[in-house]
């Protein structure tokens, strides 16, 4: 993978870049949508490409090696075969997931045991099994596996937690360097830095990280409880010692406005479940502000979705429409919601990387903020 840094914005820590794997180039400040099992829920691969332009997907390795499982995705030709998405792929390590499963996982030195939220069973990831399963799965950009602390943790818990991170860190990278791509294109590794809402275990973190001198770096454990003004301030803690020729992903972040505010500090790479999940459940997010399409107010209104709307579903689909659909429990108001709430993240991550290459995205960020914020 490269990585080609490409502007700077002068009145904040926002870039552009360049990335390049494999599957295609990534233009950054990027935001990925979430695909789970393989699908972003509701949306097809098309709309994906076309509609949506998206231009890397994420895969979850926790709920891709319950299901359908590494025999089947092998026998595919890995996860781009199996689902029919040729662009690029991040997956991440399931230490999130394994991490949710608080009453069902136990771990040791050794890796996580934890029991499957399917059926019960019993299942041991390690570093290395789990860098053996994402080789299975053939995304392009693969992580290591970590303990995400809850962003409530005591000081000792998470210094704790930390230092097992980095002893499975260095056990990633030992096999991950060890191990080959199994379908004939490159794969890359990041480390995720952690040691959550503690300025010195961050930066112990970032520093253990980059001198492992690897193609780009995740800031993990952030948006999982803790206050967003300490997630602002681990984000500018941790980037300060990141090296700067290399991408930065903020995992699971976030509200428009986070990725903003994000971006000014000198993050590059998003992924959050909260376009679809959200939009699932009647909530729109526009340019203008956010839309609760539940609301009565909108129950004859027969305005576009979004006037300023990027996607095919914004002209053709009206408020009162949709709102219809969502009371009404069709899988048509879901799908239509994902898919413009997916267009308008990707919308809002181009325009940022426009007004960061024209020198104004300080100023344009400032009244995007207010907007993002307003509910209408």
């Amino acid at each position: 993978m490269d990585f080609k840094l490409l502007n700077t914005d002068p009145k904040s820590s926002a870039r552009t870049g360049e990335l390049t794997t494999d599957h295609g180039k990534i233009q950054t400040p990027i935001f990925m949508p979430v695909g789970t099992l393989g699908s972003v829920k509701g949306v097809h691969q098309r709309e994906l490409r076309d509609d949506i332009n998206a231009e890397i997907i994420l895969g979850n390795t926790y709920h891709l090696y319950l299901r359908p499982g590494l025999d089947v995705l092998e026998k595919a030709g890995g996860l781009h075969k199996f689902n029919g998405w040729e662009r690029p792929i991040l997956t991440d390590s399931g230490g999130f997931q394994v991490f949710s499963l608080a009453e069902n996982r136990k771990l040791t030195e050794e890796g996580a045991m934890f029991r499957s939220h399917i059926d019960g069973s019993k299942h041991f990831f390690t570093p290395e099994n789990v860098m053996d399963t994402q080789r299975t799965i053939g995304a392009d950009i693969i992580m290591a596996f970590d303990e995400c602390p809850p962003g409530t943790s005591t000081y000792e818990y998470s210094k704790n937690s930390l230092e097992l991170t980095q002893r499975w860190l260095e056990r990633c990278v030992k096999r991950f360097d060890e191990t080959e791509p199994k379908y004939g294109y490159s794969q890359t590794l990041f480390p995720i830095v952690q040691g959550c809402v503690y300025n010195d275990l961050r930066i112990k973190a970032a520093e253990h990280a980059a001198s492992l001198n690897r193609e780009g770096y995740a800031i993990g454990g952030l948006a999982v409880g803790e206050p967003v003004e300490d997630m602002y301030s681990m984000i500018e803690v941790v980037n300060e010692v990141l090296p700067k020729d290399k991408p930065r992903y903020l995992m699971g972040v976030g509200t428009p406005v986070n990725i903003l505010e994000a971006i000014s500090r000198g993050v590059d790479m998003f992924d959050c479940v909260m376009p679809t999940r959200n939009g699932r459940n009647g909530m729109i997010f526009t340019s203008e502000g956010t839309i609760n399409i539940k609301n009565k107010k909108w129950y004859d209104d027969f305005s576009p979705i979004d006037p300023n709307g990027t996607s095919y579903v914004d002209q053709n689909y009206s408020k009162a429409y949709v709102r219809h659909l969502i009371h009404s429990g069709e899988l048509l108001g879901s799908q239509i919601c994902s898919i413009h709430n997916l267009a308008f993240y990707l919308w809002l991550v181009r325009e940022a990387r426009e007004h960061i290459n024209a020198g104004t995205f300080a100023s344009w960020k400032e009244i995007m903020v207010k907007k993002l914020a307003t509910r209408l």
